[in-house]
């Protein structure tokens, strides 16, 4: 937790690769690719989230001498290369998708251009950072808009897998669209809003719930959100909450944020209850919070049944995206540069169709329709490789070649997604703010198509390869096979 740096944040075959490299002289620069295969939870997109703390992991990417010291004591590194580690640093070129961008599988979120051996030490690194944040960030995504345009507070701290998780797991649930979180070290780390309101035991603390809440009110009376259903809802909780508006608003005290929080229960019909009792007493613009083990699928359904909540605490299904615990994101070699300064493709071979990878140097173009803005396709092309959107573009799915489409001239245009983070080792990229890339998410999801955004069933957003991608892979495949 006060590491300075996370060299050693990797599997020991990294290392173990490295010093092969190393002994048979490999100082080849190689290309590396992290994507992922498979959209979380069965859904139709992702959100891409942790970029900034990957630079922040190649930037102190150092060996110090307890870490020299704690390799040779593994008996498994021989001196000279343990001498080479101790003026080790990270020399490449880095290219990524920014924090926040909707993302499809099979595309390079990542792009390592580097020596073999720098390249494959951050592999564990990146993966972890990049699995992690973006697998919230995209938890996040869905439950707000399961919300539909209400607040949602992220408050998983307590059951997230460790404190790492739950700092970093709140930072990508606010990219993802959580308007704050309980997280306070998270809040002064990233300047992202912290929020809450009390527990249970606030209220069991007093001689009765009355004056439970009247003190509460009393300390926060700009942020008073009451938790009612310490003992009866309806015929306690709400009640007392309202005779303390009641109290306040007579003492001219300015209710500016005030409402309940119901925490148990059936929420449906407590919130409907409540709803109109707070109406009745004059209080129509109270919010009625809920939380209690919630999710995006829960959520749906209390909307679809008309609940009157207004304000979403989602926890653990949130910060551990409990119905898909993990990302599943891969970093796979693609080319290789000879002597001649040429890229020369590799692939990795599989039993399974989805395994087989996409060789060579490439990069990423998003084609938007004019009129609605919204994603037709992403195209994953070669470096270097132009298109222009005034004429007709043929695509099709990789895959299942069957399946094309044909977008005539003029009707699209297209957006590199990738952007270089580093350059020669040197970080050229300034990271925005949280806040910055959650109103960038925001924008990205609004390109989405509601047929990708929901639960059941997504439509597919297509992720083609251009021609000469596929004719080169199509190639390769057939020298194999011969």
């Amino acid at each position: 937790m006060n590491t300075d740096h996370l060299t050693l944040l990797t599997d020991l075959y990294e290392l173990s690769m490295m010093q092969g490299y190393f002994k048979t002289g490999n100082h080849d620069t190689a290309v590396f690719d992290a994507f992922y295969r498979a959209n979380p939870d069965n859904g139709g997109y992702a959100v891409c989230a942790g970029l900034s703390q990957i630079i922040e992991y190649i930037e102190q990417l150092h060996f110090d001498s307890s870490d020299i010291a704690y390799l040779k004591s593994l008996g498994i590194f021989e001196d000279d290369f343990l001498a080479y580690l101790e003026t080790f640093h990270f020399s490449g070129d880095i290219y990524a998708v920014p924090e926040g961008t909707v993302i499809f599988p099979r595309e390079p979120l990542v792009k390592v251009v580097a020596p073999m051996m720098e390249a494959q030490l951050i592999e564990t690194a990146i993966l972890n950072i990049l699995n992690h944040q973006s697998l919230i960030a995209t938890k996040a995504a869905r439950v707000c808009y399961a919300a539909q345009n209400d607040s949602v507070m992220e408050f998983g701290l307590r059951r997230a897998q460790g404190p790492d998780a739950g700092i970093y797991g709140a930072r990508a649930a606010v990219i993802g669209g959580c308007c704050g979180t309980s997280n306070v070290l998270c809040g002064k780390l990233f300047d992202v809003p912290v929020k809450g309101t009390h527990a249970h035991s606030w209220i069991m603390s007093f001689a009765d719930e009355y004056t439970a809440f009247k003190t509460y009110a009393r300390y926060y009376p700009s942020s008073c959100i009451l938790l009612v259903d310490t003992y009866d809802t309806l015929k306690s909780g709400i009640p007392n909450a309202i005779r303390v508006f009641t109290e306040m608003r007579e003492e001219g005290i300015s209710l500016a944020s005030y409402g309940i929080r119901m925490d148990s229960g059936d929420l449906a019909y407590l919130s409907k209850q409540a709803r109109r009792m707070l109406d009745d007493a004059g209080f129509a613009d109270a919010v009625i919070s809920a939380s209690n083990d919630l999710d995006e699928y829960l959520i749906e359904n209390l909307k679809a049944q008309g609940a009157a909540i207004t304000s979403w605490g989602v926890g653990t299904s949130l910060i551990t995206s409990r119905n898909c615990p993990a990302f599943g994101g891969v970093y796979k070699l693609a080319a290789i540069q000879n002597r001649q300064g040429e890229f020369v493709p590799k692939i990795k071979l599989s039993e399974n169709t989805e395994k087989v990878t996409n060789p060579g140097n490439k990069t990423i173009y998003r084609i938007y329709e004019k009129n609605s803005g919204k994603i037709r396709a992403d195209l994953i092309c070669l470096e270097g490789e132009t298109f222009d959107c005034e004429k007709d573009l043929r695509i099709f799915d990789p895959l299942e070649t069957w399946k094309y489409t044909s977008l005539k001239g003029g009707t699209y245009h297209m957006r590199r997604l990738p952007v270089q983070v580093f350059d020669k080792g040197r970080c050229i990229y300034q990271s925005p703010s949280v806040m910055e890339i959650q109103r960038y998410c925001e924008q990205e999801k609004r390109t989405l198509w509601n047929e990708t955004k929901r639960f059941v069933n997504p439509s597919k957003v297509y992720v083609d390869l251009s021609d000469k991608l596929f004719e080169m892979k199509r190639d390769i495949l057939r020298n194999y096979s011969q």
